[in-house]
């Protein structure tokens, strides 16, 4: 009898999905299927593969976004060892100085939210281009400033944030054009190495570069890369929008197009006569209001604004802590975080993709061995059926565990100051886990709001730099009232009041998702 029901089930379900097929349109909520279409023409579409572009050209891709995406972080610090210098040439006090830090951060925050939102309507090169040539502007600006024009150094600071800061979000963006959620994990560690070890390896070069050639130094080292990697976008980076290009194989805008077509050339106007519908304006403030979102950005904000003030805080500390270090010694210090940050971007992207291939895997022998589920092998992977985030979060509470864990250490180290290695030994774990936490939370995010993948980065941008800059305003305050070991238990302390927020988005996700594809499908009626 059982085998008799086991041969019977598939033709069922053959019956059931050619029924499916006759309806006149399908309305599915993932990017990689995102718009209405007739049963004939998302048969073939499943059939295709989401980009045209090969592996290859494909981390082509993602090395270019991620050099760019260096600059926000690495041109925020790179400026911290010329403060005392600026101050004296200036003739302005130190916390003077330090308000165009602030200022800094400010613009880093919220100009993502213009650019963003620009890129994905208008595409992701121009604005890639634009950044890059505000940002060598206002470089050679810097470079050149009369020391008696302290309102100009504020001006151009901002103007330098302006133009560095919105990168990061462009580049998320370009991942989600080119990449499928199985990939995106392993893209996204390595575009995060960029962003990430420019806290860390910034003062190290601006260290250099202010002791042996002057503060200006610093900005035309600036202007040259910014230069340069404009010059590389603009020969060699192709137009990924998905409202624009496609899949890639529609051909742009001659503007859209780079130079020397090296990547995606043998697929360029393949399907031309196909073209994308333009994107409605999205409001990228909107993304506030979806709660799973919202709740991983508070999450990962808490975490970032943990991480920023143990990184502003490592001159100070490791000067009062081991007096012999000279302040060379103390930039190499850096290293230590920046080491941990580089390894744990490789190896957490390669683990986040390989968690989603066997909960794929599972899900799809599941449906194998229990057809009356009703759900094809081949569809575990679409919206409703996929717990995408407990796929993504699986392995976060063990890397936020050993995250406050090793935060409390770390403060208490420095607090007993103990021998220099315990400290930097702790960097590297907390270099480590911090951004395999990051980037999972990032890479959910763009799964979660695939159509505004620029935008929703520049959400996060803004909340967690927002925290970043009040952690770094009150940090030493903070210290001076509690001493170094307790504050640095505080800060573990706010880690762990918002640690719930995983178990809380894994469980209520879906259904949260659930009411955003009703609604959306709804509008589109």
């Amino acid at each position: 009898m059982a085998e008799n029901t086991n041969e019977q089930n598939p033709a069922v379900l053959r019956e059931n999905s050619n029924d499916d097929r006759r309806e006149t349109a399908t309305i599915v909520g993932d990017v990689e299927a995102s718009e209405i279409k007739v049963p004939e023409e998302k048969a073939k579409a499943q059939e295709k593969p989401y980009s045209v572009y090969t592996l290859r050209e494909k981390w082509a891709i993602v090395i270019i976004s991620s050099i760019a995406g260096i600059f926000s972080p690495l041109t925020a610090n790179i400026y911290f060892p010329a403060i005392p210098e600026l101050s004296r040439v200036f003739g302005k006090s130190v916390e003077l100085i330090n308000l165009t830090v602030t200022m800094y951060m400010v613009l880093q925050g919220i100009s993502p939210m213009f650019w963003g939102t620009l890129s994905d309507r208008l595409g992701r090169r121009p604005i890639f281009l634009a950044c890059m040539l505000v940002l060598s502007l206002a470089c050679v600006g810097l470079a050149r400033v009369p020391t008696d024009a302290y309102w100009l150094l504020m001006v151009l600071r901002c103007l330098q944030a302006a133009g560095s800061a919105s990168t990061i979000a462009l580049g998320a963006g370009v991942i989600g054009d080119i990449a499928t959620r199985a990939e995106r994990g392993g893209f996204f560690g390595l575009y995060s190495v960029g962003p990430m070890i420019g806290p860390c390896i910034g003062p190290v070069i601006g260290g250099a570069l202010s002791d042996n050639l002057g503060w200006r130094s610093i900005f035309w080292f600036l202007c040259i890369g910014a230069a340069l990697c404009f010059v590389a976008m603009l020969c060699i980076l192709p137009e990924t929008l998905r409202a624009i290009v496609g899949d890639g194989s529609i051909k742009p805008h001659h503007l859209y197009r780079p130079l020397i077509p090296l990547i995606g050339r043998k697929h360029a106007g393949v399907n031309d006569h196909e073209k994308p519908p333009k994107t409605p304006f999205m409001n990228p403030l909107l993304i506030f209001f979806y709660p799973d979102v919202s709740l991983m950005l508070l999450f990962n904000a808490t975490l970032y604004a943990v991480f920023y003030g143990v990184t502003a805080s490592i001159s100070t500390l490791f000067s009062d802590t081991y007096p012999f270090l000279t302040q060379t010694d103390i930039g190499l210090c850096f290293l230590a975080i920046g080491g941990g940050m580089a390894f744990g971007s490789v190896m957490g992207g390669r683990a986040l993709d390989k968690d989603y291939r066997r909960i794929k895997r599972k899900l799809e022998e599941k449906a194998r061995s229990h057809p009356e589920c009703g759900i094809l092998s081949q569809d575990v992977t679409k919206d409703e059926n996929f717990p995408l985030e407990y796929a993504r979060l699986r392995m976060v509470p063990l890397y936020y565990a050993v995250y406050v864990a090793t935060v409390i250490g770390y403060g208490w180290c420095l607090d007993k100051k103990v021998n220099i290695a315990g400290p930097l030994i702790l960097q590297i774990i907390i270099g480590y886990a911090i951004i395999v936490i990051m980037n999972t939370v990032q890479t959910l995010l763009v799964d979660l709001v695939p159509n505004q993948g620029s935008s929703v980065t520049a959400c996060n941008n803004l909340i967690r730099c927002s925290l970043g800059a009040g952690c770094v305003s009150v940090i030493d305050l903070i210290i001076r009232a509690m001493g170094v070991g307790w504050t640095y238990v505080l800060l573990a302390g706010l880690c762990i009041c918002v640690g719930p927020i995983m178990f809380i988005v894994v469980r209520m996700g879906p259904k949260w998702r659930a009411k955003r594809r009703a609604k959306q499908a709804a509008a589109l009626l």
